[in-house]
């Protein structure tokens, strides 16, 4: 009775979390292929665990033949011989003959050793790479383990992960030994085993310790909407609650700033806005570009773009430091930002109004326009024809109706002797 190999078997199914079945198959397949190299291709084989006694039982089958007619001895048998081994057999029949392991030798027998050693590791591998490629979005737990070339190996228990250098929170230093979490991003199929991508960096990292922190977002009452990360400086979360009795904003912060501090103190003092979200795109902008305040938003829909005018005092607030705060915005909303202080955008827009009539007055670009220097309609009238057909490349007829729609837009009102005292008359005369 082999109980050594049972209990071998027994033991591997229980630390590796091998199906004992499959094990088993694994063992008869290698010995089935190491008796066919010690011997013959040709052989029909059978290999079977005996489960009771531990022993593997090994059968060779041959047809029997006439006998002068055996052509391949590894497959068929003549009659005579074959009635030594069961006298009531007929020609056709299939004898089978029990192969003694011993028979196999010392090299087929460290092959099968092999192959059975590999295919448990290949099993084990299959079965990791699926527990993890269901894993995808969770958080791990993990110690550092050694520096590779792409960034540090983290040993998770059932495996090792790689943590890459462009998925760390800048500045953040680990050494050996050292726990760290993370998200899992990527499971690979690779050679030497399934390869476990983890990040610390990913926007969904954080959209995963808020599922962690807060249950109204675990059990969806408070929905995340969207993430915008520097990572370990600061980051944007939108939010929406489901319900109107709860306050996204404050579910999100907890009792006296406790659910936040805990994300923030994971990772490592980053800062984060939770926003309101909205359906209405300029109140989500307004919300995104807190804690600046907006004075008004144009939304343009065909270039996907905002104009957000702010007053004066604010636009420092709006760019923020390194134009992070417009940044991070703008990566939320998923729309291109422009910030205008109230003065400048009202100067633009009452210089480019009139210079945008002009031009088609003229048949010319306001880009030309403002290429050849005339900024405003002042510096327009003041130019000579001559200066015009030069500079905008026009006919005399198109600089006349240029100077038509200038006077229209911005006609010169001389102020005259006769004129004031007309007016002056009219007043003394209503005052009387």
């Amino acid at each position: 009775m082999n109980l050594e190999l049972k209990k071998a078997i027994d033991q591997i199914s229980k630390d590796k979390g091998l199906d004992r079945d499959m094990l088993v198959d694994t063992l008869e397949d290698a010995v089935r292929t190491s008796v066919l190299r010690r011997f013959s291709d040709d052989m029909d084989v059978e290999v079977t665990y005996n489960d009771e006694t531990g022993d593997i039982e090994v059968y060779q089958f041959k047809i029997v033949v006439e006998d002068g007619d055996v052509a391949n001895e590894d497959t068929q048998i003549g009659l005579t011989d074959a009635r030594e081994h069961d006298p009531s057999v007929q020609l056709d029949d299939e004898v089978g003959f029990r192969v003694k392991l011993e028979d196999l030798g010392r090299i087929a027998a460290q092959s099968a050793k092999q192959v059975i050693i590999q295919r448990m590791r290949d099993a084990e591998q299959e079965i990791i790479y699926e527990e993890y490629k269901d894993r995808m979005g969770e958080i791990v737990s993990g110690i550092i383990q050694r520096r590779d070339r792409g960034g540090w190996v983290v040993n998770l228990g059932r495996t090792e992960a790689i943590l890459p250098r462009d998925e760390q929170i800048p500045r953040e230093h680990y050494k050996r030994g050292d726990r760290v979490q993370a998200l899992i991003i990527e499971v690979r199929k690779e050679g030497r085993g399934p390869q476990v991508v983890i990040s610390r960096s990913h926007r969904d990292y954080m959209a995963a310790l808020f599922r962690r922190e807060v249950p109204e977002v675990d059990d969806g009452v408070v929905q995340i909407m969207g993430v915008a990360r520097d990572p370990g400086s600061r980051a944007k979360v939108a939010v929406l609650s489901r319900e109107r009795d709860v306050d996204p904003v404050g579910a999100c912060v907890g009792v006296r700033g406790s659910r936040i501090q805990n994300i923030v103190q994971e990772l490592r003092g980053e800062r984060i806005d939770i926003v309101v979200w909205s359906a209405d795109i300029a109140t989500y902008a307004r919300n995104a570009l807190a804690p600046a305040l907006v004075s008004r938003i144009v939304v343009d829909e065909e270039e996907n773009l905002l104009e957000v005018i702010v007053p004066d005092d604010q636009l420092t607030n709006a760019i923020g430091r390194k134009g992070q705060n417009v940044k991070l915005a703008a990566r939320l909303l998923g729309w291109k930002v422009d910030i205008f202080t109230e003065t400048r955008y009202n100067e633009a827009n009452a210089i480019g109004h009139g210079l945008e009539q002009v031009a088609s007055v003229a048949e010319v670009s306001i880009e030309a326009l403002l290429e050849a220097g005339y900024t405003s309609l002042d510096k327009l009238r003041e130019a000579s024809d001559e200066e015009l057909a030069d500079k905008l490349v026009i006919s005399q007829n198109r600089i006349a109706d240029l100077r038509s729609a200038i006077n229209f837009l911005a006609p010169v009102v001389e102020e005259t002797p006769e004129s004031s005292a007309v007016g002056l008359g009219q007043g003394d005369g209503a005052d009387n």
